[in-house]
């Protein structure tokens, strides 16, 4: 078996060859090249001995620059100017941030009541082995801090501005 560093001689051109053909040229082609012989590095010594080595790392280099594409097409692209998000609540000119803020400032218990039954869904007594507490008392808890936002947007959708209180 022939040593990796003459695997990399041999066919180092061709694997960046692909690479850029793939992702294009520049720093994202290295990159995939390095994968590669990364990859190949790590399988090499379980290749077996009549394989053709020339298509094993084309088709490595391929999945690496697939892979690259992939993460590319994840990354978020930067906007010049950010839309106004809408609010979720019906109140105009608010957004979400309120209502997290609001609930953040509820007591614990409330919080979590809230957060278990109401967001998540669970009955109150899943809620209650979740928090080591009784079905009622969540029930009490979860009703309260549903009280405490209801009565802080009701006096936010009444308020001249429409500011919060």
């Amino acid at each position: 078996m022939k040593p990796f560093e003459q695997l990399v001689t041999d066919h180092g051109a061709m694997v960046l060859r692909v690479c850029r053909l793939l992702v294009g040229p520049g720093a994202d082609a290295e990159d995939a090249w390095s994968e590669t012989f990364l990859s190949a590095l790590k399988a090499y010594p379980l290749l077996p001995l009549d394989a053709n080595h020339e298509a094993w790392l084309a088709t490595i280099a391929r999945r690496k620059a697939i892979d690259l594409l992939r993460k590319r097409s994840r990354i978020p692209l930067p906007a010049e100017h950010l839309p106004e998000r809408p609010s979720t609540l019906g109140i105009p000119g608010h957004n979400d941030d309120e209502l997290r803020q609001a609930v953040a400032a509820l007591p614990l218990r409330q919080r979590e009541a809230v957060a278990l039954h109401y967001l998540a869904g669970l009955p109150y007594a899943e809620a209650a082995e979740l928090t080591g507490s009784s079905a009622d008392a969540v029930r009490r808890a979860a009703s309260d801090g549903i009280a405490k936002l209801r009565a802080r947007y009701r006096v936010l959708q009444n308020s001249p501005e429409g500011a919060l209180p």
